[in-house]
């Protein structure tokens, strides 16, 4: 049985073709998702599942061990991997490295949200939080869209922002630290925010006319990174109505409280793939949740493993 390591794979990419991928496997039948979570505190079990007609079956397992930085540097708190299965007969094509498969979906999503749903030729892009996920971001970003000629860089610590500028300037031109957020926000054409609030950090007030917001970060029930007069000022896209409804705080909460109904989302990844639906003017600030899901999963390994066993 085949194995894809990180290694083996990261290097034969691209951000388009994955996001390609994505929004390909979105004119297919909707998919069948489920998950399952098994926690032992602080460690926790996730495994996510999704069936796709026409595509296959895909089964992700990551492991989230938070403590195991304390049992050495080296160690990973997240690990795991992507069981691919054959749809015509059930038999299983290949595993995948997990944390390749969470690296291109994560950023490949957001990509594809922003190429539906930004304005054309968007100027400046700016990253609010320097964690693990901006890096992917900021190249994903640079890749699909060369008009961007500015990529500011917000963090609450300072210090991981310019690390962060300072590693990704070797490949990438036009990179600035921030130190003031609402002045960060004033400046986006596009903004994406990956951070571990749980309470909101941008405003809607900070938003200029036209740009796009690609929200990462909140992926908890209790997490939100808009308030509510960005989501009211909005309008709001998600990459899955299955996954967010019900699920993430950020469309979650003002739904509960009443601030927004089910129909303010005015669609999903198979509303805007399938040209339903989209952005109606340059004066329009869009809104778009990146919630994940196993069937991206399943769309990104399926793209892996084609990218793997192309012939020479």
């Amino acid at each position: 049985m085949q194995f894809i390591s990180f290694d083996e794979a990261d290097s034969l990419l691209t951000w388009t073709g994955v996001a390609d991928a994505i929004e390909a496997g979105h004119v297919l039948p909707k998919a069948e998702i489920g998950d399952l979570l098994l926690q032992s505190a602080p460690n926790a079990l996730l495994t996510r599942g999704a069936w796709i007609e026409g595509l296959g079956m895909a089964i992700k397992s990551m492991s989230v061990f938070p403590e195991n930085t304390q049992l050495s540097p080296q160690l990973p708190t997240i690990q795991g991997g992507v069981l691919l299965f054959e749809g015509k007969n059930g038999g299983l094509k290949v595993v995948i490295d997990g944390i390749l498969v969470t690296k291109w979906k994560t950023a490949g999503d957001s990509v594809l949200g922003a190429r539906l749903l930004a304005n054309p030729e968007p100027k400046t892009h700016v990253m609010v939080g320097a964690g693990t996920v901006a890096a992917s971001i900021i190249d994903a970003y640079h890749a699909v869209f060369p008009s961007i000629k500015r990529f500011i860089i917000y963090n609450r610590t300072k210090e991981r922002a310019e690390e962060l500028a300072a590693t990704l300037s070797e490949s990438i031109s036009g990179i600035e630290v921030y130190e003031d957020l609402p002045e960060a926000c004033a400046e986006a054409d596009i903004l994406t925010s990956a951070t571990m609030t749980v309470d909101p950090i941008l405003r809607g007030d900070w938003m200029k006319p036209g740009t796009h917001i690609d929200l990462i970060g909140a992926f908890k029930p209790n997490m939100r990174e808009a308030d509510d007069d960005l989501i009211l000022k909005s309008s709001l896209f998600v990459d899955s109505k299955d996954t967010t409804f019900g699920h993430i705080g950020e469309i979650e909460i003002p739904l509960q409280a009443g601030t927004i109904s089910h129909s303010d989302v005015l669609g999903d990844f198979y509303d805007l793939c399938s040209d339903r639906i989209g952005r109606q003017n340059e004066e329009e600030i869009t809104l778009f949740k990146n919630g994940g899901g196993a069937h991206l999963d399943l769309m990104t390994s399926l793209h892996i493993f084609d990218r793997c066993n192309v012939k020479p």
